[in-house]
């Protein structure tokens, strides 16, 4: 809803801002906070304003929220840009054409103690333990 806060938490913000502000001064404490935001919001559309500015025109498209490592991260070096995403759905799709999917699978190979190469264990007896091995 606001900033991720439900109802509840929002009266109970309010009602915290009553207690310690006072009704007397709880709007003039909201009118600072809102003055404080706005002001924190201006710095950084200025910062981001003159990064663009110093950056040139080259970097016009310049996303900041790509900067930030995980994005830089899943982006580039796992390849999530658009272009390789689109390059592996392309890819897979063609490898879905060519493979057969309805193709039938192999048995399992049959291995132990059903080819007869090693004794079945009979009820209640453990396999053997090699101290060594482990």
């Amino acid at each position: 809803m606001f900033f991720d806060l439900s109802l509840p938490e929002i009266v109970v913000l309010l009602g915290l801002g009553i207690v310690l502000f006072g009704p007397d001064k709880l709007p003039q404490a909201a009118a600072s906070a809102a003055k404080f935001l706005r002001q924190v919001r201006a710095f950084s559309d200025n910062a981001r304003q003159d990064l663009r500015n110093e950056l040139g025109p080259e970097f016009e498209d310049l996303d900041l929220a790509d900067l930030n490592p995980k994005t830089f991260v899943r982006k580039n070096l796992l390849g999530e840009g658009e272009e390789l995403r689109d390059l592996r759905k392309e890819i897979n799709g063609a490898l879905n054409e060519a493979a057969d999917l309805n193709a039938p699978v192999p048995a399992p190979r049959v291995t132990g103690a059903a080819n007869g190469s090693a004794p079945a264990l009979g009820a209640g007896e453990q396999p053997p333990y090699d101290a060594d091995a482990t």
